[in-house]
C-alpha cells in the first residue's frame, strides 16, 4: 500500500532537517560554543546564501531527493518552466453534483439582488 502525501512529505521534511542539524553540528567541530554561535545565527529572516556552506549543501541535496521521492510514490512534479501560473483545475475536471447544479449561483459583492426561485 502507498503512503499518502502527508506520510511522505512529513519523512521528506523529517529527513531535512535531521540532515541540517547534523551539518550545523558537523560545521561546529564538536565545539558547544561554535555550535550554538552557529544556531543563533539563523532566524525567521536567514536567506539560504546566509547559512554555512555545509548546511546549504544538505539542504540542496535533500530538495533534490525531496522531488525524487515523490515522483517514485507515483506524485506529479511539475518544471517551473512548465507552469504559467498558480494551478487551477480544468473546469471539466470537476463534476457537479445534481444539487449543485439546481441551487442558484449567489451574487458578487456589488452586484444588484436577483429575486430568490419559488419553490
Amino acid at each position: 500500500m502507498s503512503k499518502s502525501a502527508t506520510d511522505t512529505l512529513h519523512d521528506i521534511i523529517n529527513a531535512a532537517v535531521v540532515d541540517a542539524i547534523v551539518a550545523l553540528k558537523d560545521v561546529s567541530r564538536g565545539l558547544p560554543n561554535a555550535l550554538l554561535r552557529d544556531l543563533n545565527a539563523i532566524h525567521a529572516n536567514t536567506a539560504f546564501g546566509d547559512l554555512p556552506e555545509a548546511v546549504q549543501t544538505v539542504v540542496t541535496a535533500s530538495v533534490r531527493h525531496a522531488f525524487v521521492t515523490l515522483k517514485k510514490e507515483g506524485y506529479v512534479v511539475a518544471d517551473a518552466k512548465s507552469v504559467q501560473g498558480p494551478f487551477r483545475p480544468s473546469s471539466g475536471s470537476v463534476t457537479s453534483g445534481t444539487r449543485d447544479a439546481q441551487r442558484p449561483a449567489t451574487p458578487k459583492p456589488g452586484s444588484p439582488r436577483r429575486p430568490r426561485p419559488q419553490r
